[in-house]
């Protein structure tokens, strides 16, 4: 499957699982955004075990170079174990682990659960919008002596935040500023790519395009 075909795939699976709608929603920014996005919705056995093999793909397809998976608290916690079954089924085993959002002070204590953080390590989340968390997660990360290699997201709005004359998108200044590159599974330019190439929803495409030459990133 090549790459693009991937992130049409992914659009068509998002849109039979409910996660992605189009409309008239409010975002948390008091935008009218015509399509929403809800990884919650990915919410049985089928659907997560098909969405982290969308994440695996695409973390394989980056080339980007990694050892295991760190999933922050608390959507990244099955996003992340998800996601190393998945790449232990297409040939490449990796360690994976999550945080606690405190720190147990009995048994094995600690913040982190599962594999010890070591070598270069992908942060797994839904989305990035103030990027607080995965903040958080690099920090970890690099106090463990280990490398961020990539944060991973499944939707990338492509979309600037309230200062509009700051012309990068969340991903972006994340990037810049961490200095920490962000995948995405797909961003809005694939849906409206996808809406073009199924030659449907034309009146949900122009709305689409209209809102990302208001908001969107360069």
């Amino acid at each position: 499957m090549t790459q693009l075909s991937a992130k049409h795939a992914f659009i068509e699976f998002a849109l039979d699982c409910g996660a992605l709608k189009f409309g008239e929603f409010k975002t948390k920014a008091g935008r009218l955004s015509p399509y929403f996005f809800n990884s919650g919705a990915f919410s049985d056995g089928n659907s997560l075990a098909a969405l982290t093999r969308f994440y695996a793909g695409a973390a394989l397809q980056s080339g980007v170079d990694f050892d295991m998976i760190f999933g922050p608290a608390y959507k990244g916690i099955t996003l992340a174990a998800g996601m190393a079954i998945a790449l232990a089924q297409s040939g490449k085993n990796v360690p994976y682990a999550f945080n606690r959002k405190e720190a147990k002070d009995h048994g094995e204590g600690g913040l982190i659960v599962g594999a010890g953080l070591a070598g270069r390590v992908i942060i797994v989340d839904d989305v990035i919008t103030d990027g607080a968390s995965k903040i958080e997660s690099v920090d970890m990360i690099r106090a463990a002596g280990a490398t961020p290699a990539a944060v991973i997201i499944a939707l990338d709005r492509c979309e600037r935040g309230a200062d509009l004359s700051n012309p990068l998108s969340a991903a972006q200044s994340f990037s810049k500023n961490i200095g920490v590159p962000v995948i995405a599974v797909a961003n809005l330019d694939d849906i409206a790519s996808y809406l073009h190439a199924t030659g449907d929803k034309f009146e949900i495409l122009g709305k689409i395009m209209l809102y990302r030459n208001q908001y969107g990133a360069n």
